[in-house]
């Protein structure tokens, strides 16, 4: 498997770039699997379902499962956020993993920039930015840039920069 980041602050469009680029992937037969890390308290459960009320009851692990789908919810109750690579090694096999935010990590990574967002740029102390996707050009000595509209350049650019783990 291959791994990629994108990097960039809230609100720059991580998440709209990757709903874009992920069909690119995909249309190219290339299996694509994505990991989010999220800085807030999350809960993909709902209050009065029976998978929520095992948790809520304490359970350490809840699986739910369909037809369609199946979820595993691990609840830490306490314990230290696991770090990038345990999550990493949670997944099934894939070509390519793309890793939403854990913009401290050492993963390679593209950096997403919206000018609108008055943040500052993260390659400057980040060596493992290879390349930087923008609404605007980026300052001298910065990675190679991609518009945020170069869907597909951005795609190959991913491919370029990812690496194995």
């Amino acid at each position: 498997m291959r791994l990629i980041g994108l990097a960039g602050w809230s609100g720059a469009g991580k998440t709209t770039l990757l709903k874009r680029v992920i069909p690119c992937l995909t249309g190219q037969g290339i299996s694509v699997s994505t990991l989010k890390h999220a800085h807030h308290d999350f809960d993909l459960d709902q209050p009065g379902k029976d998978s929520h009320t095992h948790r809520e009851a304490g359970a350490h692990q809840v699986l739910v499962a369909s037809a369609r789908r199946w979820a595993l919810m691990t609840e830490l109750r306490g314990a230290p956020e696991p770090p990038l690579a345990e999550l990493l090694r949670r997944l099934d096999k894939v070509d390519l993993v793309i890793v939403e935010g854990f913009k401290r990590d050492t993963h390679p990574k593209i950096e997403v920039h919206r000018a609108a967002n008055g943040k500052p740029w993260l390659h400057p102390d980040d060596p493992r930015i290879l390349a930087v996707a923008s609404d605007v050009v980026p300052p001298p000595g910065a990675p190679p840039h991609l518009h945020l509209d170069e869907v597909e350049a951005i795609a190959d650019a991913m491919l370029r920069h990812a690496e194995r783990f």
